[in-house]
């Protein structure tokens, strides 16, 4: 005996799928791209990783995807099961109405959340001629850290002494070198006031 195909179930089954995994993607904060900065240039809607890494964010992503299937479910259950329109009719809308619905999540990603984000330069990671505070007393030849202010946030790093002299707590030095992981600092007093070595130049000092 031939059973007719459940639509009813395809449509709510899409529906919910779509509507969990978009609640789990805002739970999780999937939905603020937390993946890097966003950029806009030549035309084309992208992201910019930390790294300087250029990702174009295409029509087809995981975010349209999820879209597509809440409208697709939602707009094919209420035509099937309210209205008067053929499988074949209803079917056609419902995959309209799941592409409208990506659309207008990909135009405000890219029209809305992207605009509001800049690209990361170079220079906004720059670590030589950053200033800083020392959080503890710096041995003349020992490892401290460093606590300084980047691109609005509160940040550290571990740092040794440049010229092996001891740097009391909460001192303000700056970066001078930046080596392996460590950045080799000295007081900033000393460099304000011209006391580098004979033949060293001051580097570009820079507020945190």
């Amino acid at each position: 005996m031939h059973t007719a195909f459940d639509w009813n179930t395809l449509y709510l089954t899409c529906f919910v799928l779509g509507l969990v995994l978009s609640v789990a993607a805002f739970l999780t904060g999937a939905m603020h791209l937390h993946i890097g900065h966003f950029h806009i240039g030549h035309g084309h809607h992208g992201i910019v990783s930390k790294n300087g890494a250029h990702h174009v964010l295409g029509f087809l992503n995981g975010f349209t995807l999820m879209a597509f299937l809440t409208w697709f479910g939602a707009a094919g259950y209420l035509l099937n099961r309210y209205g008067i329109y053929a499988v074949p009719a209803i079917l056609g809308l419902a995959i309209l109405g799941g592409l409208v619905g990506a659309w207008i999540i990909w135009a405000f990603l890219t029209k809305v959340m992207m605009r509001a984000e800049r690209t990361l330069e170079a220079s906004d990671t720059e670590i030589v001629g950053v200033l800083g505070r020392v959080s503890g007393t710096l041995l003349a030849n020992g490892v401290g850290e460093l606590l300084y202010t980047q691109n609005g946030a509160r940040r550290s790093m571990p740092i040794r002494s440049d010229d092996g002299t001891e740097i009391p707590r909460n001192t303000e030095v700056v970066v001078m070198r930046y080596e392996r992981g460590v950045a080799w600092v000295r007081r900033w007093d000393d460099v304000a006031h011209g006391l580098l070595g004979p033949g060293e130049e001051e580097t570009n000092m820079r507020e945190p």
